[in-house]
Parts: structure tokens; C-alpha cells; sequence
């Protein structure tokens, strides 16, 4: 990620969130709220390119699925869920250097299943549309 990026998602109010695993790998990932809801940044680099030099599909599936998995985490209060379901519709591609955005929101909670809906943005322009359905679980499985 250049200083630039960096620079710009701080003064904006974003803070790095913490990963580990295979998140580590495509981040750093950013946070802010924003108007009481949660929203999530990925600036693209060299790391996220596909064959084609734009931004690989996978990492912005990967972005989707992260950050609507947050929003389902932040609403049950409950540390543990899985993705049983996502469903990613590629609008546009992202360009190397993008920061790219999710403002994800809750559909509907069941005592199990969460709904999430996101679009991931570059400034104004959507590049992905993503809907998942998360299953609360009960502990490290």
C-alpha cells in the first residue's frame, strides 16, 4: 500500500483493523464508523492483481465476504460465525490503486442465520455487489 493511501484513509478517520491468517495476507484492512454504521476499506496494490493487471476477483469476494461477516459478527455480539452462503455479482473491475469500500448492511436476523448485503465501492462507482447469509455457531469448530 503506498503512504499516500495510507495517509489519506487516516485522515478520513480509518484505523487498520487487526487480521491474522490468510485476511493477513490481503490486507491491511480499514475500519471506520461512519453515521453509526460500520464501514471497511482494502487499498488495492501490486499483491491484488490478476493476469489481466486489474484487481483479482477473489480479493474483492474475499473483501466482500470479510466485511459482511463483520457486520453480522458486530450485530449478534457472537465471536463465531461461517459463511453458508455468497453470492457476488462483478459490476466493473478495480483498477490497481483503487482503495476500495463496503458499507455493509444487515438484512435480517434469525436465531441462527444473519443476512448481509454489500456493495463495494471505488469513490462512487460500484464494482461488486455481494449478498451473504451467515450461521451463528457456538464455538471454534
Amino acid at each position: 500500500m503506498t503512504n499516500k493511501a495510507a495517509a489519506r484513509l487516516k485522515s478520513d478517520g480509518w484505523t487498520i483493523l487487526e487480521t491474522t491468517g490468510f485476511l493477513h495476507l490481503i490486507g491491511p484492512l480499514w475500519e471506520r464508523k461512519f453515521d453509526g454504521n460500520h464501514e471497511f476499506a482494502l487499498a488495492t496494490e501490486d499483491k491484488h492483481h490478476n493476469r489481466r493487471g486489474m484487481v483479482q476477483g477473489g480479493v474483492m469476494m474475499t473483501f466482500a465476504d470479510r466485511t459482511c461477516g463483520m457486520a453480522a459478527r458486530y450485530v449478534s455480539g457472537r465471536e463465531y460465525l461461517a459463511t453458508v452462503q455468497l453470492d457476488t455479482h462483478f459490476v466493473e473491475a478495480g483498477k490497481i490503486g483503487d482503495i476500495l469500500i463496503s458499507r455493509p448492511r444487515v438484512v435480517r436476523t434469525t436465531r441462527s442465520l444473519i443476512f448481509v448485503s454489500t456493495e463495494v465501492s471505488v469513490d462512487d462507482r460500484c464494482v461488486v455487489m455481494a449478498n451473504g447469509v451467515f450461521k451463528i455457531l457456538k464455538g471454534p469448530e
